[in-house]
């Protein structure tokens, strides 16, 4: 595959809180798409700069779709205090926004990692989706239980080996929603994807051509 050429900027966005710290990857294309990665948990150590959150916004990149990876609230030099995934849902709706104002008539695929793809999923709640990938979602430490799977194309990326969430938890999770996702189940990676960060981008580079 020839990745095309990526131009990378720092932005603002007007967020509930205030402003938000952002990085754009705009690479030269004309597809359909773009993209929104949300990060793990503010209260340790999660931002946007995370190895997860880059690997993944630079597989959508180099898929050729325009990425937007963000501070939430109270990270960074974002404004705001953590608000325990509320707040943080409505910041990653401004952020969806943003990008839909940015690029006109192209359909948001967002994801996240752990604490993040929690958020991704409550976003999903509020709006349609080309595409939703959670990484490593937090079943268990969160409520998903009120949550309702969407009706976009969506997939589940868990290792067995996750020691900060159930990875059984999360792969039962996955196989009783209705629609199912497309789980990758990797077998031997921990949460954080020490030295298998290559098997994450490419799942995610073959969801975004099924897309």
């Amino acid at each position: 595959m020839t990745m095309p050429r990526i131009d990378s900027q720092s932005v603002e966005i007007a967020g509930p809180a205030g402003r938000l710290q952002a990085v754009v990857a705009e690479p030269a294309s004309d597809g359909s798409l773009y993209g929104v990665v949300c990060h793990p948990h503010p209260l340790f150590g999660g931002t946007m700069d995370n190895k997860v959150v880059t690997t993944v916004a630079k597989a959508l990149a180099d898929c050729a779709v325009p990425t937007l990876r963000f501070n939430f609230r109270g990270v960074g030099s974002s404004h705001g205090t953590y608000d325990e995934g509320v707040g943080e849902t409505d910041d990653a709706a401004a952020v969806a926004e943003w990008g839909e104002r940015r690029w006109p008539g192209r359909r948001l695929v967002l994801a996240g990692f752990s604490f993040g793809a929690y958020v991704a999923l409550r976003v999903a709640q509020r709006r349609a989706l080309a595409g939703l990938i959670l990484v490593a979602p937090p079943v268990g430490r969160f409520d998903f239980a009120g949550l309702v799977p969407p009706r976009c194309p969506w997939m589940v990326i868990q290792g067995d080996a996750d020691d900060v969430v159930d990875s059984a938890r999360v792969i039962d999770w996955a196989r009783r929603s209705v629609p199912e996702p497309k789980l990758v189940c990797l077998p031997g990676v921990g949460h954080f994807f020490h030295g298998r960060l290559a098997e994450l981008r490419d799942a995610v580079i073959a969801e975004i051509r099924s897309v």
